[in-house]
């Protein structure tokens, strides 16, 4: 609430007998507000549960209110606002237990406030502590990540919500308060919450068949993350209104008459499709709201299963059904308990329409989704059918050992994916996610069959191991025990979070010394890239530490871990930030100890040169254990002049000192620190590879001499490409690999005496 202020003497006393009865007005009508807020609270939860716990639910008003007490949200107004408004949510929308009510007016005390799990357990119950426990983020743990912050946010809430559902509801109406107040939010945090949303809270109210919930959320997050878009559809709808509501109130009672007609007693509604899913189709299909196909959708309600099937028959009899657009969803449900009859049906007009026919207690559970499932016993504490979320536990087991990424990817392919339904051969129903392949399939039936396919059939028909799965596909695996179990692209195929769990398991438990050369390599890899070798991180100083952080007993189940897919070498690397931190500032202040010049006392020079041999056989004044790599611009070879470059991240460039780009006339001023010192050490066993440009006058047999020297020469040839100009010349360009440079000095005097052989050179910059 604002409100204009007056000028007055500046002499401070007038200012405060001017805004304090104003700020009194103001705390008084807020705190009228708050107080009218949470009797309609009570109110509502009166109206479905009288047994209600009205004692502890007005202690968890109060208890809330001053815990809050002080803090404001970014509206400006009290924060008790909030806590109430969530409550509100799960008492209208979804009808939950006392406990639950109790637990959404505490959901940020533990979070936000000083209260702690066990004040709300023992003023409570310890019930209504793990609710709120589990609604709670992990604000006080360290990640390196966003990424990783999320995930683990997301484990804990799936975790607390595998073993209570009603955590998920309340942060689901949690959520969708604050979207309904993100206008007060800067743009950046609304686009933030609103792609956070979209990714996981809708997909989450889709799995839980909470669809009104879900549809809600995404077109307030549609609001916020593509506005003009957003803008357009709403206009477009607005313009068009009368004509739409025309249509739907004709085609309303059309079939409202039929039902009259054929004695059967039912409910209709019509209704337009929610933005969001507007959206979508024209966006993703390139369309106009004209073009839109099934904007309109109406809902049948009866009383039973029996007179559902009827008026389906009555619906195709009124309108031309559409062919392929129907589903039966009440022989077949979904995942998320959703139950229906969809068709689709063209009008007198021309224009499509979608039918959903359902009974009361489906509709209930298509708009509420699991928490029209709850039931209330006595002493408050709610339960649902176990049955109904056993999903959750499912995806906790086959996201163990993923990563961050990996978790959130299939965390939306298992909850957000539209569902294909395919037949075993024996007519089982396999409900599989959009996009599933008989991998998924195999898996599915079990891990065995999995491990041990060979191929693969749909219809009857073999198919390849990518094909994807349609609706009503009969699906058909060959085993046999002496496969040697699945390939490592076959993560890259599955589709289902099951499936790539299980082939995961399968490399663990496998290939373990596989895995631990191979995990060793690309984690080698990665932390030379850093500019800190694997034997420097990995010492026996060092070692304990990097276990520790990255939580493995050793090395080899480390590396093991990554060779079987459990985890990247990005991803661990990552997590040791600091140790490669600390190790790169070691290597700095050994560089940095540097004492007066006699001759001239302004300049430096290190006090003791480190003169370390790298891997590649160059020396590097002042670094220890240096990523060296060679410069391709002018593929340096022992016996030339070099100098060394540090880049940001990959140790040190090495290029020939006449190469154009280590010219120093080229060098910018804010890099002149970073070109330094290289030298060749005195031996190497080494291999270096450089490239040849021989012009010689074109004949025949030319290639077949230059052949022949390069095998006098014992030279490894890696490549070799050859041209003829139209003046009679050949350019033969020879891509080679030598030991040192002496035996390149060979190769060209060998080369030079070739007959009409003219130049022999090798390319720079």
């Amino acid at each position: 609430m604002t409100s204009e202020r007056k000028t007055v003497p500046d002499n401070g006393l007038a200012a405060d007998l001017h805004t304090a009865p104003q700020i009194h007005r103001e705390d008084s009508v807020q705190d009228a507000i708050i107080e009218e807020q949470y009797a309609r609270l009570v109110e509502t939860v009166r109206d479905y549960n009288p047994a209600a716990d009205f004692v502890h639910i007005e202690s968890a008003y109060h208890f809330a209110k001053r815990c809050h007490e002080g803090q404001r949200r970014k509206s400006g107004e009290p924060y008790i606002i909030h806590p109430l408004a969530v409550a509100q949510i799960v008492a209208e929308e979804l009808h939950l237990d006392s406990e639950s009510i109790i637990a959404a007016l505490l959901h940020d005390c533990i979070e936000d406030t000083d209260a702690t799990y066990d004040d709300i357990a023992k003023r409570f119950s310890p019930t209504v502590a793990d609710l709120v426990e589990g609604v709670s983020k992990l604000t006080r743990v360290h990640y390196t990540s966003k990424e990783e912050e999320q995930m683990e946010n997301l484990r804990k809430m799936l975790l607390a919500m595998s073993k209570d559902i009603r955590v998920i509801l309340i942060k689901i109406a949690d959520r969708l308060h604050n979207m309904r107040t993100m206008e007060y939010q800067t743009p950046a945090k609304q686009k933030q919450k609103s792609f956070e949303t979209m990714e996981i809270y809708a997909p989450i109210a889709h799995r839980l068949g909470m669809q009104k919930m879900k549809w809600e959320l995404e077109d307030l997050s549609l609001k916020y993350l593509d506005p003009i878009g957003y803008q357009e559809i709403e206009e477009a709808l607005e313009e068009k209104a009368a004509e739409y509501d025309g249509f739907m109130a004709s085609i309303h009672d059309e079939i409202k008459s039929r039902l009259e007609e054929a004695h059967i007693e039912g409910k209709v509604y019509g209704r337009m499709k929610h933005p969001y899913s507007i959206y979508r189709k024209m966006y993703t299909q390139n369309k106009s709201l004209d073009d839109v196909f099934d904007l309109f959708a109406f809902r049948v309600i009866v009383n039973t299963v029996a007179e559902c099937y009827n008026v389906l028959g009555i619906i195709h009899d009124m309108y031309k059904p559409v062919l392929g657009r129907f589903k039966d969803y009440i022989g077949t449900p979904k995942p998320n308990m959703y139950q229906s009859l969809h068709t689709t049906v063209v009008g007198q007009n021309g224009i499509p329409f979608e039918v959903q026919i359902r009974t009361q207690q489906m509709h209930e559970v298509a708009e509420y989704g699991i928490a029209a499932h709850w039931k209330y016993k006595q002493n408050g504490q709610g339960s649902g059918d176990e049955q109904d979320y056993e999903w959750v536990r499912r995806l906790l087991e086959n996201q163990e050992g993923a990563d961050a990424e990996d978790f959130i990817h299939s965390l939306k392919v298992d909850m957000f994916a539209d569902e294909v339904f395919v037949f075993t051969p024996r007519g089982d129903v396999i409900n599989l996610p959009s996009g599933a392949t008989p991998i998924d399939f195999a898996y599915s039936i079990h891990s065995a069959v999995g491990n041990h396919m060979i191929s693969a059939k749909v219809n009857g028909r073999i198919v390849q191991f990518d094909y994807r799965l349609q609706n009503g596909d009969i699906v058909e695996v060959t085993t046999s025990k002496s496969a040697h179990g699945p390939s490592r692209d076959w993560m890259k195929i599955a589709r289902s979070s099951e499936a790539r769990s299980k082939i995961r398991q399968w490399f663990k438990r496998e290939c373990r010394d596989e895995n631990i050369v191979r995990g060793r390599s690309s984690f080698e890899s990665e932390i030379k890239r850093t500019g800190v070798s694997l034997k420097e991180l990995t010492n026996d100083e060092n070692l304990p530490g990097v276990l520790k952080k990255l939580s493995y007993k050793s090395l080899d189940d480390m590396y093991a871990a990554i060779g079987y897919g459990g985890v990247t070498a990005l991803k661990l690397v990552g997590r040791l930030r600091e140790e490669i931190q600390s190790i790169l500032k070691r290597h700095q202040e050994e560089r940095a100890a540097e004492v007066p010049l006699k001759e001239n006392p302004e300049k430096t020079r290190p006090a003791v040169p480190k003169r370390s041999r790298s891997e590649r056989g160059v020396i590097v004044e002042g670094m220890n254990n240096c990523l060296v790599k060679f410069a391709k611009c002018c593929s340096p070879v022992p016996g030339d002049d070099i100098v060394g470059f540090i880049t940001r991240g990959y140790g040190v460039s090495v290029h020939r000192a006449d190469c154009p780009n280590a010219d120093p006339a080229r060098r910018s001023p804010e890099e002149k620190n970073r070109w330094i010192h290289v030298e060749w050490a005195e031996s190497t066993s080494e291999e270096y590879s450089t490239t040849l440009e021989v012009v010689a006058k074109d004949r025949l047999s030319l290639i077949a001499d230059v052949s022949t020297a390069l095998s006098a020469t014992k030279t490894k040839v890696t490549g070799m490409n050859a041209r003829s100009t139209p003046d009679g010349f050949s350019l033969i360009t020879v891509e080679i690999a030598v030991c040192s440079g002496e035996q390149l000095k060979t190769l060209r005097h060998r080369l030079e005496q070739i007959s009409g052989v003219m130049r022999v050179s090798r390319p720079v910059g």
